[in-house]
């Protein structure tokens, strides 16, 4: 090699000419951009309609024709048609879309393992097997196992110490799934309160239904009954000697409870059957196994029956009603039934929860309720939960979430209190929580519950709060900035805070000095914003970005938007977002009306012929980041999912050069037919978000804002990525 290059060195030295004569070089013409792929074109099939006067034609109707199989095969070709147009007209990106996937993927939190939760001697969790695709249900002894520090050890339960194996596996979804054809969904699962059956429903497709099944766990079997179909609703009853539940109807309806003898042979009994179409029947145990609560509601009313678990066959006895339709939990305390409701007070509406209780034992004509708190607007009560020695209560001061307890039982014969009067103790957070969610706590013995604490800033955090003494620790939350796919277990903790103070002295506690919250403020930061909506209404804005690579009035944004059936907007922490984030995007939540989380009349001045609000929210909230040069003016994207996917479109039909993309996940594009021709069935919620098409004021608010119904024709659209569902349903 060393005399070749010598050689070639000499030639080129002695006769110094050009590799590439130029005078022959003819350099080539540039070649022509391939040509855009052309999109799919469905066939038109035009159907004319009509309501209330008005006429309209829809050449897609066709489409939602899931009995006619010559118009499903044609749908076939075309959504594969619409995969083809995407690979191709997102082929420049592909590299761009590996990088994120790889850098998204090695995000994930590889959890071998739920954190253990303890109810009575054992400890449940689920865990993941080596190969298989769902997890096992498993329980230990505690006794066995007090120092459950990680997922990893001891391996699948075995002990090395001792050689025996402590685990019990008590459910295998992966021999679930081959009983339901391969895929195997769990709607509810209830362990009985003597730990000896579990309960559970499992989806099956075929029959798009839920279906019962029973466990004996001591012996690992299926029970031969209670077997059912179609159930929506479990309960426990004679400390396990009984199961409750409720079956639908053919339009998916809650209509029938049962009861059923565990090991009997008996038939199951019928203890309700409500033949009312737009009747709802639910029920639930209390905490303490002592009652099940039966609640019947429609959109005019709200019941709630109490069924002796001791003696489910005993009857039902009428706790509580009233006139509309209301969101209502009873649970029961040392003697007292308390109730968790937004239902009218003295005939007047409320705007947030509130807490009532009454002595478990007058007959209906002398039950009387009182209010537990006194009013306060500065202080909404958001949720409740109870154990024997403790309330737990998560309340929200303006935009503020926190969470404090308060021993129990609670004076009686004194009324209503204010909440510094009981001396809470109040669980010291990191900043910006924006949802605080209670765990199972099935124990109702234990001092100690759950809450999973989420941040748009802070990977969620799953906490074991003492209620007793105010001790805490989290028991798992994924570590992005030292060990990417470690959970951690009990690794942050504090010492006793259990000093009772008033309600006064909460904002005094500092812990930024003594920060174990696993955040990333350090990183990412949180802004709040009021933005002024068309008719003034102020609208919540929350934006994270990065301190780092953010840009003013140079960034793309990402605007998230729901508000729909008063639930509140996520916005928790998402590991995928950080490579938005860390290429300079801000991300951005509209807490538009319709939504949850400030107040009733917050999300009914977003339903029905109130959802233009929501509409007119967002692209309020969209202008803004845009005119205080938060989002570059070009570069701001829409992002919604389910009824948020109609909020985005309906804001994009509105303003198509307001955004420049949109992505839209399961969206609810086709309010006007699903509601008027719904070819699935409806609950009365869906009509009371969207409205009633044969309420001619509600037909045309929906005619008015339905993304499907007003796409501009002329106009320039942004790019817009919509993504459906294996399941028709959620695809509508």
């Amino acid at each position: 090699m060393r005399h070749l290059l010598v050689t070639l060195r000499r030639r080129y030295c002695n006769h110094p000419k050009p590799l590439i004569q130029r005078a022959h070089y003819k350099p080539q013409k540039p070649q022509p951009p391939p040509a855009p792929p052309s999109p799919p074109k469905p066939p038109k099939k035009p159907a004319k309609f009509s309501l209330h006067g008005e006429s309209w034609e829809d050449p897609y109707s066709w489409m939602s024709q899931l009995n006619d199989k010559v118009a499903m095969r044609h749908m076939d070709v075309y959504m594969e048609q619409e995969e083809k147009y995407i690979e191709a007209v997102m082929s420049d990106t592909e590299r761009l879309q590996s990088k994120l996937q790889s850098e998204m993927a090695s995000r994930f939190s590889f959890d071998l393992s739920t954190p253990p939760l303890r109810w009575g001697p054992w400890l449940y969790y689920r865990r993941a097997e080596e190969g298989k695709q769902y997890p096992v249900l498993c329980r230990r002894l505690a006794s066995l196992n007090e120092e459950f520090i990680s997922h990893k050890s001891p391996s699948a339960g075995f002990d090395f110490t001792s050689g025996q194996r402590i685990e019990q596996k008590l459910l295998d979804y992966n021999q679930e799934a081959e009983r339901f054809g391969g895929y195997a969904y769990e709607e509810l699962s209830e362990v009985s309160p003597d730990h000896r059956y579990l309960a559970y429903t499992m989806y099956d497709k075929d029959n798009d239904y839920f279906k019962l099944s029973v466990r004996d766990l001591n012996f690992g079997t299926l029970c031969s009954k209670p077997q059912a179909d179609r159930v929506s609703n479990i309960a426990w009853a004679k400390n396990g000697q009984a199961l409750l539940y409720v079956v639908t109807n053919h339009d998916k309806r809650p209509y029938r409870l049962y009861c059923s003898m565990v090991g009997s042979d008996e038939d199951d009994i019928l203890l309700l059957e409500d033949p009312q179409e737009n009747v709802y029947v639910n029920i639930r145990h209390t905490k303490d196994f002592q009652f099940v609560t039966v609640n019947t509601f429609s959109t005019t009313s709200s019941k709630i029956f109490l069924i002796n678990a001791a003696d489910p066959l005993s009857g039902m006895t009428l706790v509580w009603e009233c006139e509309t339709r209301a969101h209502c939990m009873v649970e029961h305390h040392q003697g007292f039934l308390y109730l968790f409701t937004d239902a009218a007070k003295e005939g007047q509406p409320v705007d947030n929860h509130y807490l009532l209780r009454s002595p478990v034992d007058p007959s209906p004509s002398l039950r009387k309720w009182e209010s537990v708190f006194a009013d306060d607007d500065e202080l909404i009560v958001e949720d409740v939960d109870f154990s024997y020695s403790h309330l737990a209560l998560i309340v929200r001061e303006n935009r503020v979430f926190k969470l404090c307890s308060v021993s129990l039982p609670l004076p009686s014969g004194k009324g209503s209190f204010h909440l510094k009067e009981l001396y809470p103790q109040f669980l010291p957070l990191p900043s910006n929580v924006t949802q605080i969610s209670p765990g199972p706590n099935y124990d109702y013995l234990s001092s100690t519950m759950r809450f999973t604490i989420s941040s748009p800033v802070m990977p969620d955090a799953v906490v074991d709060y003492d209620l007793s003494n105010g001790k805490w620790n989290i028991v798992q939350q994924q570590n992005l900035l030292h060990e990417r796919t470690r959970v951690l277990y009990g690794s942050a903790s504090s010492g006793s805070r259990g000093e009772k103070s008033p309600l006064s002295r909460v904002d005094e506690v500092n812990i930024a000095n003594d920060n174990p919250w696993n955040d990333l403020v350090e990183y990412y930061g949180c802004d709040q914003y009021s933005v002024p909506s068309d008719d003034g209404v102020v609208v919540p804005l929350t934006i994270v970005y990065s301190h780092h690579r953010r840009k003013e009035d140079q960034s793309p944004g990402l605007l998230h938007g729901h508000g729909a059936y008063g639930e509140i907007l996520d916005k928790r922490w998402r590991n995928e977002l950080k490579s938005l984030l860390d290429r300079g995007w801000v991300i951005a939540y509209a807490d538009v009306r319709g939504g949850g989380g400030f107040g009733k009349k917050w999300h009914h001045d977003g339903q029905r012929s109130n959802k233009i609000n929501s509409i007119r929210d967002y692209i309020c909230c969209a202008k803004f980041l845009v005119d205080n040069k938060i989002v570059q003016e070009n570069k701001l994207s829409g992002w919604g999912y389910s009824a948020g996917g109609l909020l985005v479109a309906a804001a994009i039909n509105s303003c198509p050069d307001l955004f420049r993309a949109a992505v839209l996940k399961v969206p609810f594009l086709d309010p006007t037919n699903t509601l008027l021709y719904p070819i699935l069935p409806l609950t009365p919620v869906d009509y009371e978000e969207f409205g009633y098409p044969g309420d001619v004021e509600d037909f045309q608010a929906m005619r008015a804002y339905s993304p499907y119904d007003n796409i501009q024709k002329g106009v320039h659209y942004p790019s817009v990525l919509v993504t459906s569902s294996f399941n028709t349903r959620d695809a509508s």
